[in-house]
């Protein structure tokens, strides 16, 4: 009777175990979180955007323009990764990547509504600082969030345009994203919001020779970049 006892003490065990373990998924790379340093690579799709304020200028003919970005291009964004561990839920990372896109811009005269359009080029090679913001982990993924600020340097602007933007810009950037857990390495999709904290508007326009071109130019007084990037990162 008692080794019927046991027997049964013993199945009842094994049964216990079998349940838990089918509970939890086998982790991949269980350590990974734990190294000091480590690098990646990064590619998405981004759209830039213009928080534009007119001037209210009025010219010699009494018009007056304003402008606006009627809609977004999508670009391309590929760079690098490189990560510091901190603690158990925090990561210091930089992110250089190189940002290929371009904003369409649309000026209107507000009482006949003659409408003047142009494309600018801006290819951004921007370094950010993120501090990388981890919940617990549960089975193969891992959300998180990012706070950092960022700095931007233009490669190549185009002159003698209506709009002029000048070559550099510095904002903060805030995001979300989740590291899918992969038998070789991390997948994690990122969305992730910049907002430009500096005047980009050039205003001192000696290069712009062609005078039709001046009253879109002084038709604007400020202007602020906005960024959002989806990227996947692999690490």
């Amino acid at each position: 009777m008692k080794k019927i006892t046991i027997i049964l003490y013993f199945a009842l065990f094994c049964c216990q175990g079998i349940l838990f373990a089918q509970s939890r998924k086998l982790q991949n790379r269980p350590y990974a979180d734990q190294r000091l340093f480590h690098i990646g690579f990064t590619m998405g799709l981004h759209t830039q955007d213009l928080i534009l304020t007119q001037s209210g200028y009025q010219n010699e003919n009494g018009e007056v323009w304003f402008s606006e970005i009627p809609h977004y291009t999508p670009g391309f964004a590929v760079g690098m990764i490189t990560d510091l561990y901190l603690n158990r839920s925090l990561n210091l990372r930089s992110l250089p990547t190189l940002y290929l896109g371009e904003k369409y811009v649309v000026f209107k005269e507000q009482t006949s509504g003659e409408e003047y359009h142009t494309q600018i080029r801006n290819n951004y090679l921007s370094i950010p600082l993120h501090l990388k913001i981890s919940t617990g982990r549960i089975d193969n993924h891992r959300p998180y969030f990012i706070l950092g600020m960022y700095s931007n340097i233009e490669l190549g602007s185009r002159k003698r345009q209506a709009l002029l933007l000048k070559p550099y810009d510095f904002g903060m950037e805030l995001g979300v994203g989740c590291d899918f857990y992969l038998p070789l390495f991390n997948l994690a999709p990122e969305l992730r919001f910049g907002f430009g904290l500096i005047d980009l508007l050039q205003k001192d326009r000696k290069d712009l020779t062609d005078e039709s071109l001046q009253k879109y130019a002084r038709s604007l007084s400020k202007a602020t970049q906005r960024m959002i990037t989806l990227s996947f990162h692999f690490e």
